[in-house]
């Protein structure tokens, strides 16, 4: 066995235990392996520990990897997305869960609807208030979703954030459950959030959908920061 398969085993065991804490089911916790900068073998080795879904931060490496990796992946994508990559999201990802503007869902409402699709969205909440994060103001969030509602090719699944990094993973929790009564209010299913470092405070807190990199691949040159 890999040592990516036995992370993954480990993780698995992991988001089952943080579930089992809180109350809740394995399977309402999907795993996306963040495969930034993470070479297409390395994904086809996830793929063969039954890993099937990988998240991607830039479109234009994306681009580049997914032809060449099993069509057994599912991508999602998690990093910003700036509206001139509208076209070439819709045609590669599944989900995209950080659409933090109206001007970037109608665009891309506009490429769905002529690749024929419905493309299933998150909506990007930046519940820091951090300067340098990306998302929406929690206050943004209920006018948005009304607007995006009304285009036509779009499914809002719920919400995504990236927390702050803490030291102590404990220490995302208002982060995360800030979050969750965000998701809760405006009536949604999912909730984006948890990394490898703090993933299983998240599941206490309700992720459904937690991204995480490191403890899968192992550390990278320049840590990214939305796994």
């Amino acid at each position: 066995m890999s040592a990516i398969a036995d992370n993954i085993k480990v993780i698995d065991q992991r988001i089952r235990v943080a579930a089992e804490r809180a109350g809740r089911d394995r399977s309402d916790i999907v795993l996306i392996s963040v495969s930034k900068a993470i070479l297409p073998g390395d994904v086809e080795a996830a793929l063969a520990a039954g890993q099937p879904i990988f998240g991607e931060s830039k479109v234009q490496e994306a681009k580049a990897k997914i032809p060449v990796v099993s069509s057994r992946a599912r991508w999602h994508l998690i990093g910003h997305l700036q509206t001139n990559k509208a076209r070439d999201a819709v045609a590669l990802f599944e989900v995209i869960h950080s659409v933090d503007s109206l001007k970037l869902a109608d665009e891309l409402n506009k490429w769905s609807e002529r690749a024929g699709k419905t493309q299933a969205i998150l909506l990007e909440a930046n519940v820091s208030g951090e300067a340098s994060k990306f998302g929406l103001k929690p206050e943004d969030l209920e006018s948005t979703l009304k607007a995006i509602n009304q285009l036509p090719r779009l499914e809002v699944r719920g919400l995504m954030t990236v927390a702050p990094y803490t030291k102590e993973a404990a220490e995302a929790r208002p982060y995360f459950r800030r979050l969750r009564e965000l998701r809760d209010a405006l009536g949604l299913r999912d909730l984006s959030m948890g990394m490898s470092h703090d993933f299983e405070v998240a599941i206490e807190e309700g992720a459904t959908l937690v991204r995480i990199g490191t403890a899968i691949f192992g550390e990278r040159k320049r840590r990214e920061p939305s796994e």
